[in-house]
């Protein structure tokens, strides 16, 4: 099988990152409204951090927001950091290959959109995120297009050649409360009739 890297720098290279925003942007829109709510009820303004940012549209989405301070996109694929680069000057873009990566600093509000899955062990990564790349009484909002109801997306792994690590929402939801969120909301995002939605998971790293 690929590494999901690999799958990634080729579709940098072929341009097919540019249509993740127009495929994504409802429900990354919608998700990041919910989390917008929660974080800003706390404080006056936010960092930012996109696990998985892509060519960085979702960390430039952020960015414009009237209340976001700082905005970084970290990923695995060496030529979608170029790209994301080559397009902002304004927002740290950094290659980062997860689980492992550490941040230099926490944030408010945590995103990832279609990335998670991709991990042979997605719950070291939100234990990660929990612990380390989250400050205290942040959020994180993380969207999943890969799980077992979404029956169509079950073979994607066999088409792409690339692994992805499959659960239900029930294990999902699990697996966030395990890992030490608090505050846990999942809905399905962008759903429309005949389309199952994305899974879209948020929660909150409470004080220590």
């Amino acid at each position: 099988m690929k590494q999901a890297t690999d799958v990634f720098n080729d579709w940098a290279h072929r341009g097919k990152d540019e249509g993740m925003e127009r495929g994504h942007g409802p429900a990354v829109r919608e998700m990041l409204s919910a989390a917008y709510k929660r974080v800003l009820s706390n404080n006056e303004s936010f960092s930012f951090a996109d696990l998985g940012c892509g060519n960085g549209w979702v960390v430039r989405l952020a960015s414009e927001h009237e209340q976001c301070r700082h905005a970084d996109g970290f990923d695995g694929a060496e030529h979608m950091i170029e790209k994301a680069n080559a397009f902002d000057s304004e927002n740290g873009y950094y290659l980062a290959m997860f689980p492992d990566a550490k941040p230099s600093m926490q944030y408010n509000l945590i995103h990832s959109m279609e990335f998670i899955y991709y991990l042979h062990k997605p719950k070291k990564m939100l234990q990660s995120i929990h612990d380390e790349w989250l400050a205290e009484d942040g959020w994180a909002v993380i969207g999943i297009d890969h799980y077992a109801e979404h029956e169509e997306s079950l073979s994607w792994p066999e088409a792409l050649d690339v692994h992805m690590s499959t659960f239900s929402e029930k294990e999902w939801i699990e697996m966030w409360h395990e890992v030490g969120f608090s505050e846990v909301h999942a809905w399905r995002a962008n759903q429309t009739h005949g389309k199952p939605g994305t899974l879209a998971i948020l929660g909150k790293k409470a004080a220590q």
